[in-house]
């Protein structure tokens, strides 16, 4: 993309359509620090880029494994941080072996996951053979 270009923008009721994520939520991240738009109408109104939509997207990836916010929050500073530097080799190592911690956490939490639903898978079994 043209560094003169301007960004493309939508909306809160735009990327909260494509999300799946209701407007509050969307507007608690705000409050949280976990998602600002990225700028402003005259009238105030958020306008989010395809950036902020990604950013959204590894948010809401990130519920279903249980993240608190502090630890999403962290692990935004960390994919930031990764982002900023753009040479992998010229990464503070502190901050590799943050992402590789979450995404040993990440593993453990989908693991833990994958064993509810095979019992859930079981459960279901059961009610359909009585």
């Amino acid at each position: 993309m043209d560094a003169e270009a301007p960004a493309v923008t939508m909306h809160i009721g735009e990327l909260a359509e494509m999300t799946g994520l209701s407007l509050r939520t969307i507007r608690h991240y705000d409050e949280v620090g976990l998602l600002k738009p990225s700028g402003r109408t005259d009238g105030g109104f958020r306008l989010y880029t395809q950036r902020d939509f990604s950013r959204l997207m590894l948010i809401r990836r990130m519920k279903p494994l249980g993240f608190p916010l502090e630890e999403m929050t962290d692990l935004l500073r960390v994919i930031d941080t990764l982002s900023a530097t753009g040479n992998a080799d010229s990464v503070n190592p502190d901050v590799r072996r943050e992402l590789d911690a979450f995404i040993t956490e990440a593993d453990t939490r989908r693991a833990k996951l994958q064993q509810q639903l095979a019992m859930a898978d079981e459960f279901l079994t059961l009610l359909r053979e009585q």
